[in-house]
């Protein structure tokens, strides 16, 4: 196996197409098609299925191009530094549901850190895209959650990825919501009471299951459920609507601001905050500091 192989496979990926990755490497498709099948062979997998209508790229073929990218990319800083002797800076990117916490702990990260030598990353997103960016080495960390209702099955998608998850801290559930909600005066909230309200979820695209929603109790039938993709759009719509979502009670006004308030739910939820990270793998200073900061919010508990 040559670098020089690792770069044919990544191109054909980046082109979605054989001949398109020949030509942006100034080779013929033949050539191409011979390198990729010896590579196949030496490593004993198929990285692409060929058809009539183009490649697709299979699931052992997509673990394997994570890897590779991330060997290319490491012999570019590499090169860059002691070839080129180009200041190069390090990079540091972590994945999350939305979790304001999680954001506030990388924004005091990266004070610490300052912009002069790092490239920082933090992806907001969906639970699925949380894994397959940890998956396929886009962020080192992945911040999520498990719980009683969801643990058997992200944890297999988790092995199954060669990723782990570490407990940071447990939540009991709480009901977030407008401070001008006619529920907002409550010190506990049931089920019952939330029946009029509209319940938010963040959407979850195409990974829409049940186990993947952030919101625990996410099985349950509600009369009124909006679906948004952001933080932002989910605080209006509690505020124009009086509307609620389930959450860990971590409040961080320096984000969100503080018309917002979490009461406690009438249930015996518990959640289970932490990250994932790929198998066997060292953690970056970046990573270890992203994490101290993510620990000291176990004090913000409700």
């Amino acid at each position: 196996m040559t670098l020089q192989q690792l770069r044919y496979a990544i191109a054909i990926a980046d082109c979605n197409s054989m001949n398109k990755a020949a030509q942006s490497l100034f080779i013929s498709q033949p050539s191409l098609s011979a390198s990729i099948r010896d590579l196949e062979n030496e490593i004993g997998i198929t990285i692409y299925k060929r058809t009539n209508r183009g490649i697709t790229i299979t699931p052992e073929g997509d673990e394997f191009l994570g890897y590779a990218r991330q060997v290319a990319e490491q012999y570019e800083l590499i090169n860059q530094r002691y070839v080129d002797k180009q200041s190069v800076k390090k990079k540091f990117s972590v994945s999350t549901q939305h979790y304001s916490f999680a954001v506030k702990a990388f924004v005091e990260m990266v004070k610490q850190f300052g912009m002069d030598e790092y490239e920082f990353a933090v992806h907001e997103t969906k639970t699925y895209e949380v894994i397959e960016n940890v998956k396929n080495f886009k962020s080192e960390l992945g911040i999520l959650y498990l719980n009683d209702f969801n643990k058997k099955v992200i944890t297999k998608i988790l092995k199954e990825n060669n990723l782990v998850f570490k407990e940071l801290f447990q939540c009991k559930t709480y009901v977030y919501l407008w401070k001008g909600n006619p529920l907002a005066q409550k010190d506990l909230i049931t089920l019952e009471d939330l029946e009029e309200y509209p319940c938010l979820s963040f959407d979850q695209g195409m990974n829409n299951s049940f186990y993947f929603a952030e919101e625990v109790l996410s099985a349950n039938v509600y009369k009124k459920i909006i679906k948004a993709n952001d933080r932002a759009t989910l605080l209006n719509l509690m505020v124009g609507l009086n509307a609620y979502t389930l959450c860990s009670g971590i409040i961080c006004e320096e984000l969100n601001g503080n018309d917002y308030k979490a009461i406690p739910l009438d249930s015996d939820e518990v959640m289970s905050i932490g990250y994932i990270t790929r198998k066997n793998t060292t953690m970056s200073q970046l990573g270890h500091k992203y994490v101290d900061e993510l620990i000291k919010f176990k004090e913000k508990v409700l």
